[in-house]
């Protein structure tokens, strides 16, 4: 199986890579529409700031690339946040796979952190990546922004206020937490999406 994992200016690409490989699938790190069209899966990670990424997107023609692809694609945090209509980091446009807004946390308490970083239980799993048995596990999750609940929810998490966890619409899934950091229950994820 080809699985490609989009190249560009975010982190968290080799921590995805590593996972893969401990999978038993080495994937290839490309940015080449050619490689990510002809790819069975393709994976568009992310670690960074929404504006200036759609930027190098936009400048690279991967944003047209992202959204004509037909094979199953995994966005994982910003990612999943790109893949949105707009978000209010940076004020930016975005892929509008998912019309959906991405919003900043406002913490209500004391005690409500931003960025939510850390371990966090998702629920209301549908099918696609998730199967019953994970509902109520735990996932790691490094966010300042989220995605409200929608129609594209494939999964909830509640910090600060419920948020979608995951969205799913046709060929597209995501997640906005991180299998490759999810230890067991990540593994179960990613290995639902190679499987689709």
């Amino acid at each position: 199986m080809d699985v490609a994992i989009i190249k560009y200016n975010a982190g968290n690409i080799y921590s995805v890579s590593y996972a893969l490989k401990r999978l038993g699938v080495s994937p290839v790190i490309t940015a080449g529409p050619e490689l990510l069209c002809k790819a069975d899966k393709v994976i568009f990670p992310g670690v960074g700031e929404a504006q200036t990424t759609m930027a190098y997107l936009k400048e690279h023609k991967l944003d047209a690339v992202i959204t004509d692809l037909k094979q199953p694609v995994l966005g994982i945090c910003l990612g999943m946040q790109l893949m949105c209509r707009h978000s209010e980091e940076g004020d930016a446009e975005c892929l509008g796979i998912f019309d959906t807004e991405v919003k900043r946390f406002i913490p209500h308490r004391r005690e409500d952190k931003v960025p939510h970083m850390g371990w966090n239980t998702i629920t209301q799993v549908k099918d696609g990546l998730f199967t019953a048995q994970l509902e109520n596990k735990f996932v790691y999750f490094v966010h300042s922004y989220y995605v409200p609940v929608n129609e594209y929810t494939a999964a909830t998490t509640n910090y600060i206020l419920p948020f979608s966890a995951s969205l799913h619409k046709d060929n597209f899934y995501a997640t906005q937490f991180h299998p490759e950091k999810s230890g067991s229950v990540g593994e179960v994820i990613l290995k639902n999406f190679l499987k689709l």
